[in-house]
């Protein structure tokens, strides 16, 4: 009887296999092609408000970006020095099918963390969710214009403590770096 079992255990599990290997493969939703616009080198020159996140001053750096595991997901990572000195980011965005938006998660080397949904509306990006960074809780919101030609954009952040009132927290221009030539 032992035997049976171990023979009809084999045949589920040969004939589960061949489907699954017939099965076509899964692909990224189309919305992704979207977020290829980001794909690449960026450089970052902006300003930093002061408010409730610290103070203000002059910021620079770069982001860089591409797509990962098979088009599912836009991974980009960022370089800034601003007036704190250096922070580092990973960003992860996805497709959300069900709620037809994009999510996304971004991690700062300082221990913060954003988390919301990013609308794509032509040119224009907006982001909207929480920031949770030295132990407190805020709302966040960004707006991200791209130029006509997609070489350029433009950055704008608010904060809020209570969901209601508004602080502006930085604007910054992202310039496209072309790649370099390759010899």
């Amino acid at each position: 009887m032992q035997r049976i079992s171990v023979l009809l255990f084999l045949f589920v599990f040969s004939f589960a296999t061949a489907m699954q290997a017939q099965a076509p493969a899964p692909k990224p939703d189309p919305e992704m092609k979207k977020l290829t616009v980001l794909v690449g080198r960026w450089a970052i020159e902006g300003e930093l408000k002061p408010g409730p996140l610290g103070p203000g001053g002059k910021v620079t750096g770069e982001r860089n970006c591409q797509m990962i595991l098979g088009g599912f997901f836009r991974e980009c990572r960022s370089t800034v020095n601003a007036p704190g000195g250096e922070i580092r980011m990973l960003e992860i965005t996805g497709y959300d099918p069900v709620n037809k938006d994009f999510s996304s998660e971004a991690y700062q080397d300082n221990g913060t963390r954003y988390s919301g949904a990013l609308t794509v509306a032509g040119n224009t990006w907006t982001f909207a969710g929480k920031l949770v960074t030295a132990g407190k809780q805020y709302q966040f919101r960004a707006t991200l214009v791209f130029a006509p030609d997609l070489a350029s954009a433009s950055y704008k952040t608010e904060v809020s403590v209570d969901g209601e009132t508004w602080t502006p927290r930085g604007e910054s221009t992202w310039t496209k770096v072309p790649p370099a030539a390759k010899k």
